[in-house]
């Protein structure tokens, strides 16, 4: 099954593409990086990144042609919670995304995320780095650490439908 793991962001959103077996438990890499919003310099409006945010998204839905979506739940500090506020705008770009194209959108919450992909809820993001390294057998951590998230992400739903397919 082919997975898209997205790490939301209104500036920088990763993704990593995997392709997982649920039989055998193999991964593998298909694509990973990150949509940068906005460009470099100047502040763009919350509107115009959440319009390059849609397009983009859809663009690499369309290449990737996933099968399942796994995002990461929404996460709110109580020191910020207008980060919180503005994350769910770009949230919901990316869940319409998937529901346009009637892809299965599944959602963990970060702590599901770390368990599976290092065993700790609590892992840092250098640990998730050095695990999703490991996992996929990369020669080095994939930076920045959104890629490392998404493809936590894209593992984490792969582990779980593994579960499902044994259950």
């Amino acid at each position: 099954m082919r997975i898209l793991g997205i790490d939301p962001g209104s500036r920088i959103t990763g993704y990593g593409c995997i392709d997982a077996d649920a039989d055998s438990g193999s991964m593998t890499i298909v694509e990973a990086g990150v949509l940068r919003l906005g460009g470099s310099g100047a502040t763009v409006p919350l509107g115009r990144r959440l319009v390059e945010l849609d397009t983009d998204y859809g663009e690499l839905l369309e290449r990737l042609a996933p099968e399942r979506v796994a995002m990461e739940g929404l996460f709110a500090h109580y020191k910020h919670p207008a980060t919180a506020i503005v994350m769910g705008h770009a949230r919901g770009v990316l869940v319409l995304g998937a529901a346009r194209l009637r892809i299965q959108l599944v959602e963990f919450k970060p702590a599901q995320i770390k368990v599976a992909v290092t065993g700790s809820g609590r892992a840092s993001k250098d640990q998730m780095q050095s695990a999703v390294q490991s996992i996929f057998g990369l020669a080095e951590p994939p930076t920045p650490a959104d890629v490392a998230d998404a493809l936590g992400a894209a593992v984490c739903a792969a582990r779980r439908l593994a579960t499902e397919a044994i259950g």
